[in-house]
């Protein structure tokens, strides 16, 4: 991977995560009214962006792709993260079929809230082994 910088790129993805994050609880907060589908397309978004930072500051190039497992494949495997096969490709679905008339889920309030569970403890685990200088104050 060619950066100038792996840690100043990675700052920029983990900026852009949180943003993702902040967009999945607003939603939430929205009770009844809340788009479930949309607070698991931004959790999706999230993890897939903070996968990135992580791959970033490792130097490990990847692709341009919204698929969570391929990302997650490219990490060592020293590298344990708390991010089940099944919830890679239920991230995954979300970042495609949740956007588009025709390919359209429905999604659950319960698979909302998991979704938004595993993205919390996958932005923690990754978060611990991003350099302090590539996390967003």
């Amino acid at each position: 991977m060619n950066v100038p910088d792996p840690v100043s790129a990675a700052r920029e993805w983990v900026e852009k995560a949180e943003r993702d994050l902040i967009m999945a609880r607003q939603g939430m907060k929205l009770k009844r009214k809340c788009p479930y589908d949309l607070v698991c397309f931004h959790a999706q978004q999230c993890v897939e962006k903070y996968l990135k930072a992580l791959l970033t500051t490792l130097c490990i190039a990847f692709p341009r792709t919204h698929e969570i497992e391929r990302l997650a494949d490219l990490l060592p495997e020293s590298v344990m993260l708390p991010l089940p096969h099944d919830a890679q490709e239920n991230l995954t679905t979300y970042a495609t079929t949740t956007r588009y008339p025709g390919d359209y889920v429905p999604v659950s309030l319960e698979e909302a809230r998991e979704a938004l569970r595993l993205t919390r403890r996958v932005r923690e685990a990754i978060r611990e082994r991003l350099p302090k200088q590539a996390l967003s104050p």
